[in-house]
């Protein structure tokens, strides 16, 4: 797949962009490493471009094209879609099996509590 169709056309009225491969791959460096865009080496070019282009490339949509683009075709031939989910391997979260419930009453609660505490030995009733 080519994307240089879905890319917007260099230059405009602020005069020349630099290259777009060299700036997508400085994008892309980027976000696989996580480092800051002031550590982006200077062979993306200058980090503030990487970022202006990400940015403005965001607003406009055009990296939802590219998405939508490698989301149907690869390599030139539509990808065939098939998604299995095994619950072997699907877990809740540790703390998903006894979490009080939103909108619970806490007098269950309360009321749970006080059967559980019993008199102390030396108390004697009376």
């Amino acid at each position: 797949m080519v994307i240089a169709p879905l890319l917007p056309e260099p230059g405009g009225a602020r005069g020349r962009w630099r290259d777009h491969r060299q700036v997508i791959n400085g994008i892309l460096w980027k976000l696989r490493t996580g480092a800051p865009w002031r550590d982006l080496p200077e062979r993306f070019g200058p980090w503030k471009t990487c970022h202006e282009r990400l940015r403005r490339w965001t607003a406009d949509g055009t990296w939802d094209r590219i998405l939508a683009a490698a989301q149907v075709h690869d390599d030139g031939t539509p990808v065939q879609w098939t998604i299995s989910i095994d619950s072997s391997i699907v877990r809740a979260h540790q703390h998903a099996a006894g979490a009080r419930k939103k909108g619970a009453p806490r007098q269950v609660r309360r009321r749970l509590v006080r059967k559980m505490v019993r008199p102390s030995a030396g108390h004697v009733e009376g």
